[in-house]
């Protein structure tokens, strides 16, 4: 039972992040850390990780039956 919890939580920062991610290309928010400014690009790469990361977990979490139509 506690891996479940490991896998949610992971699920829920991961989409935190995707959120987050998104509300800058929304908002078209630029970041810039010292002299360097991280590009949009790289947003959406990080927001299809974080979705990606984010379902995977829920999907280990909760296994579900899968129906074979044969």
């Amino acid at each position: 039972m506690k891996e479940k919890y490991y896998l949610l939580i992971s699920a829920a920062i991961f989409a935190v992040v995707a959120v987050l991610h998104l509300a800058r290309l929304i908002a078209h928010l630029s970041v810039q850390v010292g002299a360097t400014t991280f590009p949009v690009w790289g947003s959406w790469l990080s927001l299809i990780i974080a979705v990606a990361l984010s379902l995977w977990g829920l999907r280990l979490a909760y296994p579900g039956r899968r129906h074979r139509h044969t």
